[in-house]
């Protein structure tokens, strides 16, 4: 009995694959298409990745954000082959990329404050406004960059403090790059007192000019009298030299501009008030009083 009970199952297992045969066929194609997908879609995403990161990095990128490109883009070539993969097999995927979308708006809600350092580290290091070494101002604060990070830049200021500021706020605001440039400008302003000669005086701040081989001749040096001050004459000297001597041709040349007018006998005023003093004559108490109506 149980032999005909077995034999019965199997051919209505048999019936059941000949009434399902072109079923059955279809889910195999699906199936097998599906994981070609995968298979494709896989291989695809690891040739794009190293293709980009190579990429980036041939162009001088840094590191961490050439792997996370390129790693964020083999994620997401990911992403759409398993969609694709089960769209083929019959999922309903517009369900799928709904959830994902939501569950993407909500994570960059939470993390908006860190996706902005984010996005503002990759613009730092593709259009490089700085580099490691170079001394800068961002937004207040002066230092020398130590590194460009992801979600952060790493400074080194002038007394030795590590200051890191966020990317976000590096991109929000001014950049000054004081490194950049091979030769930067020196601008002075001295004061000396009325009674001196301006010929003179411009052409002594311009022989201490020309005395010192650190100033670029050839880029020109401007002297002239720029301002009567309330008790000064003020004249500016511009000149150029070295960025990398910019601060110690600064204190060389005032120090020697101070000497030699010095020598000179020109005098450097200070601020300085005159008070005249007006003596105002008393009324007589002796005078007759008026006397003043009820």
């Amino acid at each position: 009995m149980e032999d005909l009970n077995v034999v019965d199952g199997i051919n209505n297992a048999g019936n059941w694959l000949v009434r399902n045969q072109a079923l059955l066929l279809s889910y195999a194609v699906n199936i097998v298409a599906a994981i070609a997908i995968i298979i494709i879609g896989m291989i695809a995403a690891r040739a794009v990745s190293n293709g980009i990161n190579r990429l980036l990095v041939t162009r001088h990128i840094d590191a961490t954000v050439a792997d996370f490109l390129s790693a964020l883009v083999r994620y997401g070539i990911i992403g759409f082959t398993l969609i694709a993969a089960l769209g083929r097999v019959g999922v309903q995927t517009a369900s799928v990329i709904a959830v994902l979308g939501a569950a993407g708006l909500a994570v960059g809600l939470a993390l908006q404050g860190s996706l902005s350092n984010l996005a503002a580290g990759v613009l730092l290091v593709t259009f490089r406004p700085f580099r490691a070494g170079e001394f800068v101002d961002l937004g207040g604060v002066m230092g020398t960059v130590q590194s460009v990070q992801i979600f952060s830049t790493t400074l080194k200021t002038g007394d030795g403090k590590i200051v890191i500021v966020p990317n976000g706020k590096i991109i929000a605001g001014n950049i000054v790059n004081f490194s950049r440039e091979p030769v930067r400008r020196n601008e002075f302003i001295v004061g000396v007192a009325y009674e001196a000669d301006v010929d003179e005086v411009i052409q002594l701040l311009r022989e201490v000019v020309d005395a010192d081989p650190r100033v670029l001749q050839d880029r020109g040096v401007q002297i002239g009298l720029n301002e009567l001050g309330a008790s000064s004459l003020n004249f500016v000297v511009r000149c150029w030299s070295q960025s990398s001597v910019l601060q110690d041709v600064y204190w060389d040349l005032l120090k020697n501009f101070k000497r030699a007018l010095d020598a000179r006998g020109i005098g450097i005023p200070y601020p300085q008030m005159d008070v005249h003093l007006h003596q105002v004559k008393q009324p007589d108490n002796d005078a007759p009083k008026i006397a003043q109506p009820e």
